[in-house]
């Protein structure tokens, strides 16, 4: 499997942080994780604050958004909170990955200023300033991605730039149905989405955490089966797929549990149940183990054993919210010349997001009556895990890295 140099998996050899004071200056746009993880984090917890607000039907938090609640809610943590982050980490996977530069400096902050006119403009602009303003960003992300890949002839990495191009697409295509009166395609659009991203986690997931792992626990056995990881990418294509085409329900259910089984094996096979105390693994663990439990839910909602909207949660909540809390650690760690160990911060970070995982899917089986209260209390948990990255976080990426290096 070839190395994926996004970050150092180990410490300098010294173990020790770099002597004399750290670098001072302002060093925000120095490259792309630092606006869009800062930003996401923040807004992330934002917007779970104002949609938890909303449905206590509390109308003082601010003016209503444009959009109808739901769908707000629904396309800006998507399009506004992970894809900031996806932008974020490929920005700057893809110079580790090709040696070739992506956006830095004025052209970084011109695009994280065009996300953030989205975000602002979804809440108060006129329906069709803020669903331009909001369209345009991510085809320009897509195109400083693919740019940077091309140069590189980079092209093992083509399907995320394609993946990337899609959920532009995606984003477009919710905002043209919403601004039409077609919510119910609006929200299909969301879903869309939701699966793109959860894409990126399998592809990603699926190359670095074998490598974590082995690199941070010496001769640390994991198994990994050729013919299921030939598997994993087509198997979870079809069964998210499956949960946005109009097929019979036991053709949905049976292909959304192939792909459960699939990555069910996969994730047996990576055994992060071992990693033991070693917060940035086992959250990466964990984060991919919520994949074949979501596509679970997803086959026993189409049969109409659960609520559909717990699968989509499980998506959401689970596997992005997870993933996205313990790759803008590890990275943010990493690239700012930092030690990559887990303090305190990062732990309660994410014991918070997986707690909110587990009251947002798990809370309404076990007590419907109950689903505004598990809400509040998983957007509690929600709003503080990545409210505590983005106070914690804020002059980490505000600074130059510690160790002087750029970036």
């Amino acid at each position: 499997m070839e190395t994926i140099p996004i970050l150092p998996s180990r410490p300098s050899p010294s173990g020790k942080k770099p002597a004399g004071p750290p670098p001072r200056g302002f060093a925000l746009f120095a490259l792309g994780f630092r606006p869009f993880y800062l930003g996401g984090a923040a807004f992330g917890a934002l917007a779970i604050a104002a949609w938890s607000a909303m449905l206590a039907g509390m109308q003082s938090v601010g003016p209503a958004p444009v959009l109808p609640g739901m769908f707000w809610h629904a396309h800006e943590m998507v399009f506004g909170f992970a894809a900031a982050i996806v932008v974020g980490f490929l920005f700057t996977a893809g110079r580790a990955w090709t040696g070739q530069p992506t956006p830095t400096g004025a052209a970084l902050a011109l695009l994280f200023l065009l996300w953030l006119a989205g975000r602002v403009g979804m809440w108060i602009a006129p329906g069709t300033v803020a669903f331009a303003i909001e369209g345009a960003f991510l085809p320009q992300a897509a195109l400083a991605f693919t740019r940077t890949l091309a140069r590189a002839g980079n092209r093992r990495n083509y399907p995320l730039a394609l993946a990337l191009w899609l959920l532009a697409v995606a984003n477009i295509a919710a905002l043209w149905m919403q601004a039409g009166g077609h919510d119910v395609a609006a929200l299909h659009a969301c879903r869309a989405g939701v699966a793109l991203v959860t894409l990126f986690v399998v592809v990603i997931g699926g190359r670095v955490i074998p490598m974590f792992t082995t690199n941070a626990i010496p001769g640390f056995r994991l198994r990994q089966y050729q013919q299921v990881d030939r598997m994993v990418i087509p198997a979870t294509v079809l069964g998210l797929a499956s949960g946005l085409l109009p097929l019979p329900a036991w053709l949905a259910a049976a292909l959304s549990l192939l792909a459960a089984g699939v990555l069910a094996v996969r994730v047996a096979g990576w055994r992060g149940y071992a990693v033991g105390n070693r917060p940035l693994l086992w959250v990466l663990h964990l984060a991919y183990a919520w994949l074949p439990l979501a596509l679970l839910l997803q086959a026993l909602g189409a049969l109409g054993l659960v609520m559909a909207g717990l699968a989509t949660h499980a998506f959401t909540v689970g596997v992005l919210g997870v993933a996205i809390i313990a790759m803008i650690t590890r990275t943010a760690l990493g690239h700012t010349g930092r030690m990559l160990v887990a303090g305190r911060t990062e732990t309660v970070a994410y014991w918070l997001i997986a707690m909110a995982a587990v009251l947002r899917v798990f809370g309404p089986m076990a007590w419907p009556a109950g689903y505004l209260h598990w809400i509040w209390g998983a957007g509690a948990c929600w709003v503080a895990g990545f409210g505590l990255y983005a106070l914690t976080y804020a002059p980490r990426l505000a600074r130059p890295r510690v160790d002087g290096k750029p970036g």
